[in-house]
């Protein structure tokens, strides 16, 4: 016989279960329509779409050829215990069938039938404790523990009556899992709603021990399978390996995914704020406020814009780069330590870092919107105080300053990049001090004060072409609530405490659209801006000052501008060779050591006698009456575009000469989960390199280059008057600082690179 033709006659209808499903769907769609006339919020199209297709679920598990083909094949068989167990239960109890079902009855048999037997004492009483947590629970790893013991599973695959029972149970006790997690109208909790992401996790690690035993079990479990035909040449283990994968990825994900929602409702506000409306006439009437010039703003571009206000998608993008986190983490304490060959070499080192900063430069800060830190840092607070004010004498970026400092020297010293271990243990520690400080501390005390990587990304949003910021200024003059950085009892504000009418810059904004979501007129949005606009102006922004005179910023700034060109010369082969040859004149000094000495020069005394030469040149030959100090920490600032193109460039290399990287670590991955056949070919497609990169590496310092001529032109322009022949004294030192970062780069630039993240150096 033909495969199709068996196919198609496997098909089996018989009688009792489609004309049950089929009285109980249109039983179902007889009541949806009579209720829905009463509730129509509560009894929506997509409640009638759920429940139907909840039946046509069960149709397809227990009439299709899946049923015929499961006595063959152990992994048809398991599809068909998913979509029993996993999908229509899920699917019957979000069409919340308890009202349409009794709706849709003839009227004698809910009156004097079903309404008397539900709403009777004693089974009252039986389901409250049917329906408790714990017994659900319980009920339903006990059912799939005990039918897949080998000799429950061989009496069905011999019986079918007993293969009847066995869907009745899965069918059942499903229903009662889900039961407590999607909580049909009129039900209600018997445990918190946070209790459900234990309760699912839980149910999770049941399913993925028992997955992972048929997975990994060199021997058949179940005898049937080996003694009939074998379809496709697939042996009896192998069948069993796929079975235990199907099991695994798919079962699991549909554990994970309503516990990553009900974690993002626990963590949301209790229900959707809405703009407080504004009555007409009144002191806020749009009518008294002209928009002006029309920016393009992101959150009211048509169907993206709601996407990107709503909390949800924060929460989802946040939860998948945790899960991705928690991948790195696993892989790096577990895989094998060669950095090539795991996702802790290569992810966090080239492509996170790459797209960070083509995301600042084509967006903003994209990642502090996504971080996964913050995210458990939310889940924290849930259950840590979070009370205390951040220590007075540690408000500022010193903290910052320091671990960004460690970072630029740890990184060479012990090739992190190289060290799998090592960055497992980084990313461990930065959720731990996330979510512990930010436990303790009211606010965003870690982003504001502590984290370095925040820190990195403030100083290249300064150049990002999007900024948060209020859309109409005379909006926010009116305004008496202040929500955009105090909150409300829904919403909260901005926990790094930026006033959004006096914010006049990306500096330590986080992008997390907590003042979008609390404006009661909705009057802030992310606005298009012009680049590096604020260069040379000196302005000063809420939360942050001046930033010439805020010493630990201008530190940030040093650090990450001359940090810039250590971090890349490191890598090339010139400063390779130099630094061996340090260590053996004085004696084979150890590396870290030698490391130590490099950056303190590069980072440290080269900055100070470069930074305060211009500064004693400016004030002498330009008449500048300012102090030294002052005047660096004018010019100081505008040299950051020349930093931030050297990170663009050197990040951007690496990500293009490694952009598969990944895709053999996940073959291996898979090939060791067995989720992938070990014979298959080993993937190691191009990357994106081109040849003509150089030039857009040089580019990209060109630009960098001139938007720092810009910028030292308008600070001198400032300090020195309306006089073109006092401003160009006084720049021109500082033109010939740009001059030399400009040549030290292009000089890195052209020198052999290290490959770090590919199997080259």
């Amino acid at each position: 016989m033909d495969v199709n033709d068996a196919i198609y006659g496997s098909w089996s209808f018989r009688l009792e279960p489609v004309l049950l499903l089929f009285l109980a769907g249109v039983v179902y769609l007889r009541g949806w329509f009579r209720v829905r006339r009463l509730a129509p919020g509560r009894f929506d199209g997509w409640r009638l779409c759920c429940f139907e297709g909840g039946l046509f679920t069960v149709f397809i598990a227990i009439c299709s050829p899946l049923d015929a083909f499961g006595s063959l094949l152990l992994q048809v068989h398991m599809v068909q215990h998913l979509l029993l167990m996993m999908v229509a239960p899920a699917l019957l109890l979000l069409g919340q069938p308890y009202l349409p079902l009794l709706s849709g009855m003839p009227r004698w048999l809910a009156r004097d039938v079903a309404g008397p037997l539900l709403t009777s004492p004693w089974l009252k009483q039986a389901g409250r404790r049917l329906t408790h947590p714990a017994v659900c629970w319980l009920a339903y790893v006990a059912a799939t523990l005990l039918w897949h013991l080998p000799p429950f599973y061989e009496l069905t695959l011999h019986s079918s009556a007993w293969h009847e029972f066995e869907h009745a149970c899965f069918l059942t006790t499903a229903l009662l899992f889900w039961w407590p997690v999607i909580q049909p109208w009129p039900s209600r909790p018997r445990w918190p709603r946070w209790a459900m992401i234990p309760y699912l996790l839980l149910a999770d690690f049941e399913n993925t021990a028992l997955s992972a035993f048929l997975s990994f079990y060199d021997r058949v479990l179940y005898p049937t399978y080996e003694r009939v035909p074998r379809l496709g040449n697939i042996s009896a283990v192998s069948d069993q390996n796929i079975a235990g994968a199907i099991m695994w990825v798919p079962g699991s994900l549909l554990f994970l995914i309503p516990a990553g929602v009900i974690a993002w409702q626990f963590l949301s506000p209790p229900r959707r704020y809405r703009p407080m409306p504004v009555p007409a006439g009144s002191s806020l009437s749009p009518a008294r406020y002209p928009s002006g010039p029309r920016r393009t703003d992101l959150l009211r571009l048509p169907y993206l814009g709601r996407v990107l206000k709503s909390l949800v998608t924060r929460r989802v993008i946040q939860s998948v780069l945790f899960l991705l986190a928690a991948a790195i983490v696993a892989d790096g304490f577990f895989g094998p330590q060669v950095a090539p060959l795991n996702l802790a070499g290569v992810l966090p080192w080239i492509h996170w870092r790459g797209f960070t900063v083509i995301a600042l430069v084509l967006l903003g800060n994209v990642f502090c919107y996504a971080c996964p830190f913050t995210f458990l840092r939310d889940i924290g607070r849930k259950f840590l105080p979070a009370d205390r004010n951040w220590p007075r004498a540690l408000r500022s970026k010193w903290i910052a300053v320091l671990l960004l400092a460690i970072y630029l020297w740890a990184y060479e010293a012990f090739s992190l990049w190289n060290s799998p271990w090592l960055t497992a243990w980084i990313i461990v520690g930065y959720f731990t001090a996330a979510f512990v400080i930010d436990g303790i501390f009211r606010g965003a005390s870690f982003c504001k004060y502590v984290c370095p990587i925040g820190q990195f990304h403030f100083f290249q949003a300064w150049f990002s072409p999007f900024e948060v910021r209020v859309r109409t200024p005379d909006v926010c003059r009116d305004c008496r609530s202040h929500a955009c950085i105090r909150g409300d009892k829904i919403q909260r504000g901005c926990e790094l405490r930026l006033f959004q009418p006096r914010k006049q810059s990306n500096q330590d904004c986080t992008f997390c659209l907590d003042c979008v979501r609390a404006c009661p007129h909705d009057n802030v949005g992310v606005i298009a801006v012009k680049p590096a606009a604020a260069l040379g102006h000196d302005l000063s922004t809420s939360g942050v000052g001046k930033i010439s005179r805020r010493l630990d910023l201008l530190a940030i700034f040093t650090v990450l501008i001359f940090g810039a060109y250590a971090n890349a010369a490191a890598m090339v082969s010139p400063v390779a060779g130099f630094l061996e040859w340090f260590r053996l004149s004085f004696g084979l000094l150890p590396y870290p050591v030698a490391v130590a000495w490099f950056y303190v020069v590069l980072v440290m005394v080269l900055p100070g006698v470069l930074l305060g030469a211009c500064g004693w040149i400016s004030q002498t030959f330009g008449n500048c009456r300012l102090a030294i100090k002052d005047i660096i920490s004018q010019f100081l600032v505008d040299l950051a575009p020349l930093g931030a193109a050297m990170w663009l460039a050197h990040f951007m290399f690496h990500l293009f000469a490694a952009s598969h990287a990944p895709i053999p670590i996940l073959q291996r991955i898979l090939t060791d989960l067995h989720w992938l056949p070990a014979n298959l070919p080993a993937w190691h497609p191009r990357s994106w390199a081109f040849p003509e990169w150089l030039d857009v590496e040089f580019f990209l310092l060109d630009l960098g280059f001139l938007v720092s001529l810009l910028g030292l032109w308008r600070t001198a322009r400032r300090l020195g008057g309306t006089g073109s022949g006092a401003a160009l004294r006084l720049a021109l030192p500082w033109m010939g600082a740009a001059l030399v970062l400009f040549a030290a780069g292009v000089w890195i630039l052209f020198q052999p690179m290290q490959m770090r993240g590919l199997m080259m150096q």
